[in-house]
């Protein structure tokens, strides 16, 4: 089993330098999903200097980029219509019900980018299930420093990105789905707890 590295872009850019940062990022590819490639090509390092989100690169062995993600924190109403009571009565303990907009209102990390590199050498590719253990790994670190017990997500309405982050392994559960007149995309909103 292939062993990988997880770095902050911001401890990069410390300790390597802009240039160096840009260029690995330029060699990022992920021809399925533009909005993707879009965010590691032009936004990843200066959403992370303002702040607004952090990036986190995945290096193989031979530090190569594999894969990356973005978390950040935003707040968000959750409609209980489509939870279980159980996963309701869960999100009632880091969330306030809000009975004029009949939602829960919850700060929550959100994983705002999550995608892997296609240009990768080599036989061996990190699975998703690795990269969101990674994911959920710095999450849970953050928790323990600031609290919260909440992570969401969205995604396109695609049966294979819905069957992967409901797996087993992710646990996400849909709470509602929102959709974007810019892209004319129907995106569906996930979340699962620590």
């Amino acid at each position: 089993m292939r062993e990988y590295t997880v770095a902050n872009i911001l401890d990069l850019l410390e300790t390597i330098g802009e240039d160096k940062v840009s260029f690995a990022l330029s060699e990022f590819s992920c021809p399925r999903n533009a909005e993707i490639e879009e965010f590691i090509h032009n936004n990843a390092i200066d959403f992370a200097r303002k702040k607004m989100s952090i990036t986190y690169l995945v290096f193989d062995e031979e530090g190569q980029i594999e894969a990356f993600f973005t978390l950040t924190h935003k707040p968000s109403a959750v409609g209980d219509g489509l939870l279980s009571k159980t996963s309701q009565k869960k999100l009632s303990r880091h969330a306030r019900f809000d009975a004029e907009i009949q939602a829960y209102s919850v700060s929550a990390f959100l994983i705002a980018q999550f995608g892997k590199n296609e240009s990768a050498r080599g036989n061996e590719h990190i699975s998703g299930n690795q990269l969101m253990d990674f994911a959920i790994s710095v999450l849970k670190n953050v928790q323990r420093q600031v609290g919260g017990g909440v992570v969401f997500l969205e995604c396109e309405d695609k049966a294979g990105l819905l069957n992967f982050y409901q797996n087993e392994h992710n646990n996400f559960k849909i709470y509602g789905e929102r959709f974007s007149d810019s892209d004319q995309v129907r995106y569906i909103q996930l979340l699962r707890f620590f």
